[in-house]
Formats: C-alpha cells, sequence, structure tokens
C-alpha cells in the first residue's frame, strides 16, 4: 500500500477548515485515475464513539444529491460488509475512504488526507481489505494498548468536530469538482 502524498491538519487550527478544503481539492486535482462517478466509503460504526466519525460523516453527505456515500449512521459500512462494497464498486468510481483511526498521543486531533487507500481495522488488528483511490482519516485517540477500550472512550465532541469539518469540506471540495468536471468527464 503506497501513499505519495499525506497531509496532516490539526483540527484545533483556525484555518483548518480553509486548509482542509484546499487539500481536498488539491489531490482530486492530482488523481490519475479516469472516473465518471464518486462514492465517499464512509467505514465505521456507530456502537463505538470512537469508530463512528465514518457513519457521522456519511450521514451528514447523504442529504446531499450530488455524490453517492456509503456508510451512514442507518447503514454503517463495516467489517461484515466491506468486501461487499468492495466488490459492487465500479471500474470508473473514485472512492473516497473516509475512516478514524488511533495514533500517537501527540497526533490525536489530526485529519489526514492523502493518495491511496486506508487499510481499516488495521487498529484494532482485524484484517480487511484496503479501500479507496484517496483517503481521510481522522485521529480519534491514540493507540497501543486495548484498542477497543480506547475507541469506547474517545470524546465524541472531537468525533463531531472532525465530522463537520470532513462533511463541509467534501461538499464544498466535490461541488466544484462537478462543476468544473476536474478528474471527470475531462479525464474519460
Amino acid at each position: 500500500m503506497k501513499l505519495k502524498n499525506q497531509m496532516f491538519i490539526n483540527i484545533e487550527s483556525k484555518d483548518c477548515n480553509k486548509k482542509f478544503y484546499q487539500s481536498i481539492k488539491a489531490e482530486l486535482s492530482n488523481i490519475e485515475k479516469a472516473y465518471n462517478e464518486i462514492c465517499v466509503a464512509c467505514i465505521g460504526t456507530d456502537r463505538s464513539t470512537g469508530d463512528s466519525l465514518g457513519p457521522l460523516v456519511g450521514h451528514k453527505l447523504s442529504k446531499n444529491k450530488f455524490v453517492s456515500v456509503v456508510g451512514t449512521l442507518e447503514n454503517p459500512l463495516h467489517a461484515r460488509n466491506l468486501n461487499e462494497f468492495i466488490d459492487s464498486v465500479g471500474e470508473k468510481t473514485l472512492v473516497i475512504a473516509v475512516d478514524a483511526c488511533l495514533g500517537r498521543m501527540d497526533h490525536v486531533g489530526y485529519l489526514t488526507i492523502g493518495e491511496g487507500p486506508l487499510k481499516p481495522g488495521s487498529g484494532v488488528n482485524k484484517d480487511l481489505p484496503p479501500v479507496g483511490d484517496m483517503h481521510i482519516t481522522g485521529i480519534v485517540n491514540y493507540g497501543g494498548f486495548m484498542d477497543f477500550l480506547v475507541l469506547q472512550n474517545t470524546r465524541l465532541s472531537l468525533v463531531m468536530k472532525m465530522a463537520d469539518v470532513i462533511a463541509n469540506g467534501l461538499q464544498k471540495a466535490l461541488k466544484v469538482n462537478k462543476r468544473t468536471k476536474v478528474g471527470m468527464e475531462a479525464k474519460i
């Protein structure tokens, strides 16, 4: 799993929303894959505070009709249905994977944006397939010991703040992408 570029954005920085939007826009313009549809794969479950980032983003994005969203609070995308989702993705679909992750203590509260797939479940020792042509993660807590318990005891306020930044930034960037057709029909 090769990661070419990866940006880190502190959720507490004053210009977090602007940096996130600009990073998403830049990453979309760098995608070399020919695609005519974008799907945001929001991975996680609402049964764990720390792992609810993806479904919260999916819930917020699902209200818009300009992008396909898989993984919401009502219908999460998780270990049990991830393979089915991957098998259903069309060849001309750009997948943006969104997931929560655990990291170092000094990285808690950062969003990452990068080219290439993410490996869901790796923080809790699950062996799941990589997902996405690009990825967004929110480092919701620190990892290393009793990771399931750490995810359960993650602050909801942090997860909600991250979900707001991600959903708003994606909405804005994907609307611009659709209007300008950067990466869409222009690359087919």
